[in-house]
């Protein structure tokens, strides 16, 4: 039988230059059991909104932000229980080819 190992997934660059996003919302809570590339949280930049999927299986054990909290590129996100198999293979980021699906929420423009 294969024990479980805790893996930190960071907040992933999300382009354009951007440094850092707010958390709107949790799409997982802890102990919840989540898929590869399934929903895991909606984070909002100064330019769109963007759900991140979850970079792989596993159960969350933790998570390192609340909701309304801005978070840094590079910064732990979520730590996952996955099966020690698979934590050899994962990155602390998603991989290019999987690049966070954007969902653009358009803002009226400020009044000058």
């Amino acid at each position: 039988m294969t024990h479980p190992e805790e893996t930190t997934f960071h907040l992933p660059d999300l382009g354009e230059g951007l440094v850092e996003a707010t958390v709107l919302e949790w799409l997982v809570r802890p102990g919840d059991r989540v898929e590869r590339n399934g929903p895991l949280v909606e984070v909002e930049t100064t330019k769109s909104a963007a759900e991140i999927p979850s970079p792989h299986a596993g159960v969350v054990a933790r998570l390192h932000a609340e909701e309304g909290e801005t978070v840094a590129v590079g910064a732990p996100l979520v730590t996952f229980e996955v099966a020690a198999q698979d934590a050899a293979g994962i990155v602390g980021t998603v991989p290019t080819e999987e690049a966070p699906r954007r969902r653009v929420r358009l803002r009226p423009p400020e009044d000058e």
